[in-house]
């Protein structure tokens, strides 16, 4: 299978993911549970104990392989959650599919990362990576709403940067862009309700 292939067969997943997402939500929508925290409260209630476990995994895998759009999950897990709970749950999924991702990196090279990551963004970073700035540089990045982190971790698994050194990075910038991303969901999706 070629890398083109193998590069389509991703983005049709990633497709898939978000036209699910958006049919999800509709149905969602729909029965109530945006407008009636009481539907939504009954629908976690239904599902009991898996419902945490559940968002975890999804948090996880889609850190990995880009099933849903990030930023909508984080808002998903504030809304659903709570802005704790859905807070936590975020990011032991997110901190979770980073240190997959990083160990995939670190395991299988270009053979992975040319398959994720865009031609433009290799080119974009690649030349960084060697210098003695990089982990200044990825924490700062990391800690950017807007910056590819999965792209990026990935990248940095090709770094001499030490399995201590990501973690220590991951857990302590992570929280910054989870909280910053599940806020403009959340008031985002409540500024957008007033609407329809």
């Amino acid at each position: 299978m070629t890398l083109k292939t193998k590069k389509r067969i991703v983005n049709y997943i990633s497709y898939f993911g978000i036209a699910l997402t958006f049919y999800l939500g509709y149905r969602l929508y729909q029965a109530g549970a945006f407008t009636d925290p009481h539907v939504l409260k009954e629908l976690i209630l239904r599902v009991g104990i898996w419902g945490p476990i559940v968002f975890i995994l999804v948090q996880t895998i889609q850190v990995v392989v880009p099933i849903i759009p990030g930023g909508i999950s984080l808002g998903v897990g504030v809304i659903v959650f709570g802005p704790f709970w859905g807070f936590i749950y975020n990011y032991v999924g997110i901190v979770a599919g980073s240190l997959i991702l990083f160990g995939l990196g670190r395991r299988y090279g270009h053979k992975i990362i040319d398959i994720f990551v865009s031609q433009k963004t290799i080119d974009k970073y690649m030349s960084k990576l060697d210098s003695k700035g990089w982990h200044i540089t990825f924490a700062l990045l990391i800690l950017a709403p807007v910056a590819p982190d999965d792209a990026l971790i990935l990248l940095t698994s090709l770094t001499k940067m030490t399995w201590r050194e990501f973690t220590a990075i991951i857990v302590l910038c992570k929280p910054a862009t989870i909280l910053a991303y599940s806020m403009a969901m959340v008031y985002g999706a409540d500024w957008l309700m007033k609407y329809v």
